[in-house]
């Protein structure tokens, strides 16, 4: 199986243009279910080093699932897992002619979860609570917070912007996004704009127009990791209560834009959604918005 994990694998980065995110995550998620179908031969007194894919029926694939659901995993998780492994199987019937096992397989229903979002003002401190320091750090961390909420970028495109991509006349950024290899052009503010010329103006290496935008102190560019790090300090260090995650600051710009008059489709377009209805969720964390404003403003509320 291994033989034909890595082919589908790199049919999938050449083919279909995935990123390389999604490229490593499929190829765990099936090492994951290789290795959960031979320790399950072993358990039944019939132990393997390797498996046969052309061997793998729906009920294997549906005892995976039951153990995972067992186990605690999230329904997040699981839909992901089998989707990689329908994407295994359906390149596998289309090399081989051989009939999918999973094709019948439904995904668990996910949770509906109202996304973590703190308000404006908060976003305010977050930017600018060390407005006095001007070290090449600290303007760098004020223009990832400045970016990330002017925009809704993603963290993986936040850090793989470099200089060339941002139009400081136009007031536009241009988003290199892994997510199905489509590019998009985005707004970003003047306050962004403003962190972000200060801290290339502070930046201890030379940078050119290909170069990263959001680096270390080395001029390496940050991972996202990195980004979530210092996110994460800079919420206990403003005194911020109620965490928000660089993501949290997508939803954070979706959510405001729609609380403020916003059309739902500008706001997809923006955040780079290939459907409407995974920025409709956005109406249902502006719902509590919508409540206050009735019971402030409705004679009978």
């Amino acid at each position: 199986m291994n033989a034909e994990i890595e082919a589908f694998v790199e049919a999938l980065a050449k083919v279909s243009r995935a990123s390389r995110h999604t490229v490593d995550n499929y190829r765990r998620d099936l090492v994951f279910f290789r290795n959960f179908l031979i320790d399950r031969a072993a358990a039944r007194g019939n132990p393997r080093e390797t498996v046969d894919p052309g061997e793998i029926d729906s009920d294997d694939i549906r005892a995976w699932l039951d153990d995972m659901m067992k186990n605690g995993a999230k329904r997040a998780t699981v839909q992901r897992r089998l989707a990689a492994v329908k994407a295994f199987f359906r390149h596998r019937e289309a090399s081989t002619g051989a009939p999918s096992p999973a094709r019948s397989l439904r995904s668990p229903k996910l949770e509906r979860r109202l996304p973590s979002i703190i308000g404006g003002d908060d976003i305010r401190r977050l930017a600018e609570f060390d407005s006095d320091d001007h070290r090449p750090q600290a303007l760098r961390d004020r223009a990832i917070i400045e970016t990330l909420y002017s925009t809704g970028l993603r963290v993986s495109e936040l850090v793989g912007l470099d200089w060339r991509d941002i139009d400081e006349d136009a007031g536009m950024v241009t988003v290199r996004s892994g997510k199905g290899n489509k590019d998009r052009v985005v707004p970003i503010g003047e306050p962004a704009l403003d962190a972000l010329r200060a801290w290339r103006a502070a930046m201890p290496m030379a940078w050119e127009a290909g170069s990263p935008v959001i680096t270390n102190l080395r001029g390496t560019r940050l991972t996202t990791r990195s980004v979530q790090m210092i996110v994460a300090r800079r919420l206990i260090a403003a005194g911020i209560i109620g965490g928000v995650t660089p993501h949290g600051l997508r939803h954070c710009f979706a959510t405001h834009l729609l609380d403020n008059g916003a059309d739902l489709r500008s706001i997809q377009e923006m955040l780079g959604h290939a459907s409407l209805a995974t920025t409709q969720r956005y109406t249902h964390v502006s719902v509590n918005h919508l409540k206050e404003v009735h019971r402030g403003a409705h004679p009978r509320a």
